[in-house]
């Protein structure tokens, strides 16, 4: 999963205001000075059951600052020091390539189910941020299969069963990738969803392929777009989240698909992290593989 770049954007009244100047056809310049937002922290860390930590830190960028590697090099935090907490073991976490920073991995600690554990993080300059997660129990998918889709042939969608819980309260996120085509879990929109309206019931789930931003892939602009295929093995990655992780992940699907779109809903990441903007989640999870036939 690739790391947060949150970039302060224009005002949903100024980019309206843009919309209509160049609708407008008027031709008088207009030069509009935008004031340089004060850098915040950026934080994407995670923990899992069995597996260490690891903690994502950079800062955020000016609106037109220019994107090329030589520029987002800079925004990585170097030199920051990390620790997490069980509350019994504090774990200074080591960045494995110090010249780059951004990346730093837990060594001594690992996730286990039910704990809580605590994210303090001191950057060189003096900014601090903290922040707690709980791994929460994994819920198992009841079955999992692929459905052509419709008319079409041979491309279709992955479906699933789930019982959810009885408890109220439980949240999910859904990853897949197809083995030997993708080098990651994907998720697709939509991917998080809590058990508000159906609490202690079985229902099916069904998802399109999700595709990495900005991909150029040939499968991802032609009709297979959004589709798996006959021939695809497929893991699902099932994800038992916090309530906290569920409404960030939320308000990041829904900046994402109104992308561009001046009239869309305005809707703030609801950080997990104090000092910071972003997320530290402990999850759990489940993976099941199906040969889509």
């Amino acid at each position: 999963m690739k790391s947060l770049k949150n970039i302060p954007g224009i005002p949903l009244v100024l980019s309206v205001l843009f919309v209509l100047v160049l609708a407008s056809g008027c031709e008088r310049d207009i030069t509009v000075d935008l004031p340089n937002p004060e850098q915040e922290l950026v934080v994407e860390g995670y923990i899992n059951p069995g597996g260490p930590a690891y903690v994502f830190i950079s800062r955020t960028a000016e609106f037109f600052a220019p994107v090329d590697s030589a520029s987002l090099a800079g925004y990585a935090e170097k030199n920051a020091l990390v620790v997490v907490s069980d509350g019994i073991i504090s774990d200074t976490l080591i960045a494995p390539l110090p010249d780059l920073g951004y990346l730093y991995v837990s060594t001594l600690l690992t996730g286990e189910v039910g704990k809580t554990y605590s994210l303090y993080i001191r950057t060189a300059d003096g900014k601090e941020a903290t922040s707690s997660s709980t791994i929460m129990p994994p819920v198992a998918l009841d079955s999992v299969w692929f459905k052509v889709q419709g008319d079409l042939d041979s491309l279709g969608w992955m479906w699933a069963r789930l019982s959810d819980p009885g408890t109220p309260g439980n949240a999910y996120r859904w990853f897949a990738k197809r083995t030997n085509k993708d080098d990651d879990f994907i998720t697709p929109s939509g991917s998080v969803f809590e058990d508000k309206f159906f609490n202690g019931l079985s229902f099916d789930l069904v998802y399109n392929r999700g595709e990495l931003p900005n991909s150029t892939a040939e499968e991802d602009e032609n009709e297979e777009d959004g589709y798996y295929k006959k021939g695809d093995t497929v893991v699902v990655k099932f994800a038992s989240i916090t309530k906290e992780s569920f409404d960030f992940w939320r308000a990041a699907e829904t900046q994402s698909s109104s992308n561009g779109n001046p009239f869309g809903s305005a809707a703030p990441l609801k950080s997990n992290v104090q000092g910071a903007i972003g997320i530290w989640e402990g999850f759990s999870y489940t993976l099941d593989t199906v040969i889509a036939q």
